[in-house]
């Protein structure tokens, strides 16, 4: 196995794993986002108050996009699995 092959599954993997990660990071990102700015509005000063929306978005997103998060990530790791007779030569 060559280098510019290692290089290129290292980057797959990091390509994946960001793809993966957006939806949930995104949806928390924005409820963050929404709930600060009430905040600023109302003057409620609570610490606490972002993390039920938060959660509750999160797992939205996971019901929503699991299903494909799951597949793709069992697709990758299926190719990953079927390169290695391939490393063995």
């Amino acid at each position: 196995m060559s280098i510019g092959e290692i290089v290129t599954l290292i980057r797959g993997a990091v390509f994946h794993i960001l793809l993966l990660c957006t939806p949930v990071l995104g949806a928390a990102l924005i409820i963050g986002l929404v709930v600060a700015i009430f905040q600023a509005t109302t003057s409620i000063q609570e610490q606490t108050l972002t993390f039920l929306p938060k959660m509750i978005v999160i797992l939205i997103v996971l019901a929503v996009f699991g299903g494909w998060m799951v597949g793709d990530l069992r697709n990758y790791a299926l190719a990953l699995f079927n390169m290695i007779p391939n490393l063995a030569r």
